[in-house]
């Protein structure tokens, strides 16, 4: 190596021994939100019925059920902004029929208060299949399925809650064949000879179900206690439409929306139970439709 090279090298590595030292520190971890357990409440009611708290089987039933929707906090606060617009038109026709107030939590648990369909096509608010809802009085055809109305359905479910009363005499059990069906619930009472939803033997879906009403409304009813903060303004307030009443055959959806000024998009949104883009009506039979104001 020649002279000059030599000396390059050492005053390079002069240099950078010469260099202060720049610290490098790890950043501290992301902070995460506490999980804590949560305190469970001295006792509940559902539909003014006694929740047997103080048996160790259904307080752990509803400890995990609580857990769950707590922490589950996208799902919850989506079911709370909901409520704003849809309860207080479904807590006035339960009242309507005489069904308690506590049945608008089914509607939460069962289509998250939008029109979902589950794997076995049940559909709606209370996901009712199609034989039911015929049987309940709905209207369902290629043009028309009336399952997707929240408000004729949940006048419709009220059909079946009041029947179900009259054969088990409580609401809570009312509650649990909403789920398993009243063939189902008479079948286990009778295989069972228990006709205490708390102490009959069930299928674990129709075990939780109870249990996960009660954990929506113990939420609802108690959201700081919960960590549930929703502004008012966050809330989705209820539609305000107006009707046109259809009594003649709409060969086309697209047009007759035009027609109204609105677009094909928006009049389903507002219309779900419209199943098609035409709509037949028969001899005698009359539709509202929905049009935002």
């Amino acid at each position: 190596m020649s002279l000059i090279s030599v000396i390059t090298v050492i005053g390079y590595i002069a240099y950078n021994e010469s260099r202060p030292k720049t610290t490098y520190e790890i950043p501290p971890p992301p902070l995460v939100a506490n999980a804590k357990s949560i305190s469970l409440p001295a006792s509940m009611t559902f539909a003014g019925e006694e929740v047997p708290l103080g048996e160790p089987d259904v307080l752990e039933r509803l400890d995990r059920e609580l857990h769950i929707n707590t922490y589950w906090h996208n799902n919850t606060i989506f079911l709370m902004k909901r409520s704003g617009r849809w309860f207080p038109e479904i807590e006035k026709i339960l009242s309507e029929n005489g069904i308690p107030d506590d049945f608008k939590y089914l509607t939460t648990i069962e289509g998250s208060l939008r029109n979902d369909v589950s794997p076995k096509n049940a559909v709606g608010f209370w996901q009712i299949r199609k034989a039911t809802g015929r049987e309940l009085g709905l209207e369902v055809s290629r043009d028309v399925d009336e399952r997707y109305d929240p408000i004729k359905s949940t006048r419709a479910a009220c059909k079946y809650l009041n029947k179900a009363y009259k054969k088990f005499g409580s609401w809570t059990m009312v509650a649990a064949s909403y789920n398993r069906g009243v063939a189902g619930m008479s079948r286990a009472i009778e295989n069972q000879r228990e006709d205490d939803y708390y102490n009959l033997m069930l299928n674990e879906e129709t075990s939780r179900y109870l249990f996960r009403i009660l954990a929506i409304k113990e939420i609802f009813e108690n959201p700081e206690k919960y960590s549930f903060d929703i502004s008012e303004e966050h809330m989705y307030l209820p539609f305000e439409l107006s009707y046109v009443k259809v009594t003649e055959n709409v060969d086309n959806l697209v047009e007759w929306s035009k027609q109204h000024e609105i677009s094909y998009k928006t009049l389903k949104f507002y219309n779900p139970w419209l199943r098609n883009n035409k709509l037949n009506v028969k001899s005698g039979k009359t539709y509202q439709i929905a049009l935002p104001n």
